[in-house]
């Protein structure tokens, strides 16, 4: 377990939400309980945590609305929980900027696992971050990746943060330029995540890797579509301003 681990258990139904608790706490995590995405965000405006293990399903304010809302101003691990086996729902929360998507009933012991692999990846950016220099690859003339704190850097100095999907994509059209790669091909290149890639998967961290690298979405220069067959990586094209 990473040392002073925070998890906030955000979840309006008092079984799961003292199940979660019980189990991280056990574990020896520091852990937060709320009940509704407002209760959350008032905890989360006094203090950081690691990980939110978000239910979806919240009265008033969803969880996919707040996802949405921290993934703006913060890179904290986010575990969205679900009581619908919902393809659409999971990929509406890959968008919104969800690391992980895990359905109920759940087994406690594989939501650990994520939690620990998750939190690490997130402390791991967060330190590397300063020292970013040491690894920096270009994408296109005035953007550049920082490999060590997983961050974009643009021409007029405004950085931007990678989700771990985000950043081996980038890598895989990095090492792939001018060349066409299929959706197949891609899905290798993102094995790793705790989540199973699909085409829809690639899809979606393709549109928001674009809207990082500031390619418009409608007419993109720098990720192809190559219809029918995947994408390709175009690094000589400069982003439009």
């Amino acid at each position: 377990m990473p040392a002073d681990a925070k998890v906030l258990v955000v979840d309006d139904d008092a079984v799961t939400r003292a199940c979660l608790v019980d189990y991280f706490a056990a574990e020896g995590y520091d852990v937060r309980e709320a009940e509704t995405a407002e209760d959350a965000e008032r905890q989360l405006a006094g203090e950081s945590v690691d990980l939110v293990l978000l239910d979806i399903r919240l009265p008033r304010k969803d969880g996919l609305t707040l996802t949405r809302e921290l993934r703006v101003r913060s890179e904290v691990g986010i575990i969205l929980v679900s009581g619908r086996q919902d393809e659409v729902e999971r990929i509406v929360g890959l968008e919104c900027g969800a690391d992980e998507y895990v359905t109920k009933p759940f087994n406690p012991r594989e939501i650990l696992a994520r939690a620990k692999n998750l939190i690490r990846r997130v402390r791991h950016a967060a330190v590397a971050a300063p020292v970013c220099e040491r690894a920096a690859l270009p994408v296109y003339e005035g953007c550049v990746l920082h490999e060590d704190g997983r961050q974009l850097s643009h021409a007029d100095g405004v950085l931007t943060a990678l989700t771990e999907g985000e950043f081996q994509l980038l890598r895989a059209f990095l090492a792939h330029p001018g060349l066409t790669m299929s959706r197949d091909a891609l899905m290798d290149q993102i094995r790793n995540r705790e989540w199973v890639p699909s085409d829809r998967t690639v899809d979606v961290l393709v549109g928001r890797l674009r809207r990082k690298l500031r390619d418009d979405a409608a007419s993109p220069r720098i990720i192809l579509t190559v219809h029918g067959a995947g994408y390709r990586f175009s690094p000589a094209a400069p982003a439009r301003a």
